[in-house]
């Protein structure tokens, strides 16, 4: 089946299955429906984009761009000022952001948060960072150890062939390092450190035993098995230009991995250009019916049904449509009789690191721009492991690099001679960086404005979040140990930093926890499969089912809770149950 054939606009069948959002898990959630075939819709608020056709800047240099890249900053005044504090946005990357004149939100008195979004078919799919790793068992039973945040009720054992069954689809480079706070992935090769950063991997591991330095784990194809050769994938490049879109489908992404897979079976129509409002609920029978959409392009309504709901539409996105869709019943946003809906927003803190200028490897460089870092797992991953000031711990990314062009171009000079200095390598530098836990709180809180709504005349988001005193103590400590570390390794130059204040929580682009799972309804949004208490036929298996942030990128969690929560659901619809 082509796949300009399976996109709808009103339509009057009743599916099975309704998906609204199709990032991450939007895609597995389709691949995975209608692979056993059920006749599924799926629901993006954004644009049609079509792999390989729709990447429009996908291989040009900086030099083909009118300010090299950069976006004029009147633009970034007027459209993007949320979206250019994401580390991915430039002008060749911007298509895939979020128009901030459309998207408005407000924060409380004090408070910040960077929300930022892609709103297009495969949604921040296209635009993630990649890192992939398994949570571990100490992260599912932080909460109930340290008595932060409620009882995941699920533990590692209960996703470990989840995690596998994804690995293996999606793609995973990376070692098998052994670790009990970082589960082996089933993984591709790795890719290579370089000279310098095993160097330091030796020292880390004489000087610093429980401290292992791994090369990080991403979603590209190191070296792509036939599975995926057959299915359209290809070896990544090691261009690290993956945001402006793969046409090699080198990395994870709905358009290259998930929707191929679910377009083939013919069970799958997609609604692009639908922004859901609502859902549509059946107090008689306690069942959700569907949903109602507002066509992104002439603001008319329409109304979508199905047995099941599934909600993919990113933390935020899901949480307000849930918080939107009111009734006798669930006055408070449905399926909230806990009340916790929109509460204990989490983010990871990055706002904290070290790094400076390592002697000699004069004779050293690197080829290629490798799609990924070092990683230093979580070292305080237990409460027998935690500071005595602050609980729970971060892990350490970084990488070295040597000086070059690049760098130097910042700089000032002019004429020949300057031209010259940039063909000169610089010194080799050597940073690490934080990726601390965010605790769960019910005063980390969104809620829809009482008066502030948006061009669909939905309520905007109202954001009242900030880092806790244990994040700061957290990222002071970082800050601390990564230059001690640094000093005995003798690297030279370092400078440690603390950015607390200046990149509010958002920053990570890692929501997490608005809907979250529990073993007790009244405390709690979801069971462990992800369905709602509440309501059996209403499921969310994106990043708002958490109950605590862990240390590591939440993505690949994403993609385990969704395929078994799909799993359980399709048993349960073949029973009758739902």
């Amino acid at each position: 089946m082509q796949l300009n054939d399976i996109f709808i606009t009103d339509t009057r069948e009743e599916y099975d299955v309704i998906i609204v959002g199709s990032g991450v898990t939007g895609g597995w959630a389709a691949k995975e429906f209608t692979e056993r075939g059920f006749k599924t819709l799926m629901i993006e608020r954004g644009r049609k984009v079509e792999h390989r056709k729709d990447y429009p800047t996908e291989g040009k240099g900086p030099w083909e761009f009118p300010e090299r890249t950069k976006v004029n900053n009147l633009l970034i005044e007027q459209q993007y000022k949320q979206q250019s504090r994401s580390y991915a946005f430039n002008d060749t990357t911007k298509h895939f952001f979020g128009n901030d004149r459309d998207l408005p939100y407000s924060t409380a008195e004090g408070t910040d948060f960077n929300w930022i979004r892609g709103n297009q078919l495969g949604g921040k799919s296209l635009t993630w960072h990649r890192q992939s790793y398994r949570m571990s068992e100490f992260d599912f039973n932080a909460n109930k150890a340290d008595g932060h945040g409620n009882d995941w009720p699920i533990r590692y054992t209960d996703l470990k062939p989840w995690y596998s069954y994804v690995e293996q689809h999606a793609g995973i480079s990376g070692n098998r390092d052994g670790l009990p706070q970082l589960p082996d992935s089933e993984s591709l090769p790795p890719f290579e450190m370089n000279s310098v950063e095993k160097e330091i991997q030796r020292q880390f591991a004489q000087i610093y035993p429980d401290r292992p330095m791994v090369i990080g784990r991403c979603a590209h194809l190191s070296v792509p098995t036939e599975y995926h050769m057959q299915h359209g994938r290809v070896m990544c490049q090691a261009r690290d230009e993956c945001q402006k879109g793969c046409s090699f489908g080198a990395y994870f992404s709905t358009q290259s991995s998930t929707l191929p897979f679910a377009a083939a079976t013919g069970n799958l129509s997609i609604a692009v250009d639908s922004i859901v409002h609502s859902l549509i609920y059946d107090e008689a029978t306690n069942r959700v019916r569907g949903v109602r959409v507002i066509d992104d392009n002439d603001l008319s309504t329409r109304e979508y049904f199905a047995k099941v709901v599934f909600m993919c539409a990113s933390t935020l996105g899901t949480t307000q449509i849930m918080l939107n869709s009111t009734s006798k019943a669930f006055p408070n946003g449905i399926a909230n009789s806990s009340g916790v809906l929109g509460h204990y927003l989490m983010d990871h803190c990055y706002n904290a690191g070290a790094g400076g200028f390592v002697e000699g490897y004069e004779d050293e460089y690197t080829s290629g721009r490798r799609p990924t870092g070092i990683y230093v797992p979580n070292f305080q991953y237990e409460p027998s492991r935690y500071k005595k000031h602050y609980v729970r711990g971060y892990a350490l990314g970084g990488g070295a690099s040597r000086g070059d062009w690049r760098g130097k171009a910042h700089g000032d000079g002019i004429g020949a001679d300057f031209k010259t200095s940039l063909t000169r390598l610089g010194s080799w530098y050597f940073g690490l960086y934080a990726q601390g836990e965010m605790l769960p709180r019910f005063e980390n809180q969104v809620s829809l404005h009482p008066t502030k709504k948006d061009k669909w005349g939905m309520p905007q988001l109202h954001f009242n979040v900030s880092w806790s005193e244990n994040e700061r103590l957290m990222m002071e400590d970082c800050a601390q140990e990564c230059e001690g570390m640094l000093k005995k390794i003798g690297v030279q130059n370092i400078n440690s930093f603390v950015s607390t204040d200046h990149n509010p929580p958002g920053s990570a682009i890692h929501e997490l926890g608005t809907a979250r799972m529990g073993r007790d309804k009244k405390e709690s949004v979801l069971n462990g499969y992800n369905q709602c208490h509440d309501i059996p036929n209403l499921f969310v298996t994106d990043g708002a089912s958490y109950c605590s942030s862990a240390t590591v990128n939440p993505s690949l969690t994403f993609m385990a809770l969704t395929v078994r929560a799909v799993d359980y659901c399709a048993k349960e619809m073949q029973q009758r149950r739902i």
